[in-house]
């Protein structure tokens, strides 16, 4: 059976079998990168005559599959089977081209024989534990028109520190250690905390360099690639912005007491079972205290936060800034209108409708093919309206009634003072 090896080179010297798959090897695979690093390995004079250089990654694919079917003209005398050898970045399935090998040619055609990983190198050049870091990508190839899809965009690097003390971030020309230091100098979250950038350049070569500074200082730098960027918090903002789950109401900027109540927003992002990632529509946002608790809760959520009120829209800028959230985009307009350029919901949050919800929830069932919508009604007029629509459209219907009541001190003692009560109404399909 022909097989693929994919093998990480750059940091040590090939192993045993590494070294006896490569000089048995049919050919060998590498971009011009890769080339460069290979050609100082002992084994390189013996199989140099084997290498190909193809730079595209999609092309690489198209030739591995052309070489291992039926008709492959490396088949002739070697009976039937092909050994082919991809050489890789470090560690393959470190954010490499291991994922895509597998994913093309199957855990049985591929085996992986692995290199230290860049970000495993980096830590040990500055000297720190990497086992608490958060390792993210912001690599997204260096076709413009075929970037890949990221898990996080650069703009999510300080709402993620909030979180994890150490992020490791592997870069792309795009993506580079000056412009993720500008989004760190420019953030409300990072602008005055104290933080330490590592940018390690061209790891495992012999021009290796490692730089490390403040923010302000590294978005004054151009650097070479490839390079990798550490980040290290030595505290970041003030206490309550590390919270994960649980804002106040006198912690989110709204006007004139609209905003869905702590204990019913509670409720109801429990109720939507938010997705890690994925698209959520949050309709009639008001200050948008529900879409800023979901994106911080799911890091990978993009939220559409639909107002029409202008004054409810600078609150919902200004919760935003204050949480240093880039994953809500506000549109700005009355629902259902608003809706029609919007991507694909997971799930649905409707906080107002003004009286249209009739007309929301048609575009809400041409666009969701499965998934939850929350209503929160005030009035039994609103809560038979938002049950008959639902169920109307082939979702099925949970409601919850939440009372809150809310302690108060009255002449020295505490009495329970209870707000309006809240109907949730959750309507699902499959």
């Amino acid at each position: 059976m022909s097989k693929l090896y994919v093998i990480g080179v750059g940091f040590r010297p090939l192993d045993e079998r590494a070294r006896e798959i490569v000089l048995n090897s049919h050919v060998i695979l590498a971009n011009n990168r890769l080339m460069e690093v290979f050609e100082g390995y002992n084994e390189f004079e013996k199989v140099k005559d084997k290498v190909k250089v193809i730079n595209n990654v999609d092309d690489t694919i198209d030739f591995i599959k052309s070489q291992i079917s039926n008709h492959s003209p490396l088949k002739r005398g070697v009976q039937g089977c092909v050994r082919i050898v991809l050489l890789a970045s470090g560690d393959p399935l470190f954010f490499g081209i291991g994922r895509r090998a597998i994913k093309e040619f199957g855990k049985d055609k591929v085996e992986i024989l692995p290199d230290l990983s860049s970000a495993q190198t980096a830590f040990s050049r500055i000297k720190e534990v990497w086992s608490d870091a958060l390792f993210i990508s912001l690599h997204g190839g260096p076709d413009p028109k075929k970037r890949r899809r990221l898990e996080y965009e650069i703009e999510d690097i300080p709402a993620l520190l909030q979180r994890h003390n150490k992020i490791s971030i592997l870069t792309d020309k795009e993506n580079n250690p000056s412009a993720i230091a500008k989004v760190l100098s420019s953030s409300l979250v990072t602008r005055h905390s104290s933080l330490m950038v590592y940018v390690c350049e061209k790891l495992g070569y012999p021009d290796e360099k490692i730089t490390e500074g403040a923010p302000e200082e590294i978005a004054k730098m151009s650097f070479q690639q490839p390079n990798l960027v550490i980040i290290q918090g030595l505290g970041i903002g003030d206490q309550g912005l590390k919270i994960g789950f649980g804002l106040k109401e006198n912690e989110i900027s709204h006007s004139r007491g609209l905003i869905t109540k702590d204990e019913a927003r509670a409720i109801t992002i429990h109720k939507l079972r938010l997705p890690e990632g994925g698209v959520f529509w949050d309709i009639g946002s008001g200050s948008g205290s529900v879409s800023i608790e979901a994106v911080r809760l799911c890091r990978g959520l993009k939220a559409f936060a639909v107002e029409k009120n202008k004054e409810q829209i600078e609150n919902i800028k200004k919760n935003k800034d204050r949480f240093n959230i880039a994953a809500i985009k506000i549109i700005e307009g009355e629902a259902p209108e608003a809706l029609s350029e919007l991507p694909q919901p997971d799930r649905v949050f409707i906080g107002g409708s003004g009286g249209r919800l009739n007309e929301i929830l048609d575009v809400v069932k041409e666009k969701m093919t499965s998934g939850i919508v929350v209503v929160n009604a005030a009035t039994i007029e609103t809560l038979n309206e938002a049950v008959r629509c639902l169920e109307d459209r082939g979702f099925s219907v949970e409601i919850t009634e939440v009372s809150i009541s809310r302690s108060k001190t009255i002449g020295g003692k505490r009495h329970l003072s209870a707000l309006n009560p809240v109907f949730i109404v959750c309507g699902e399909r499959q």
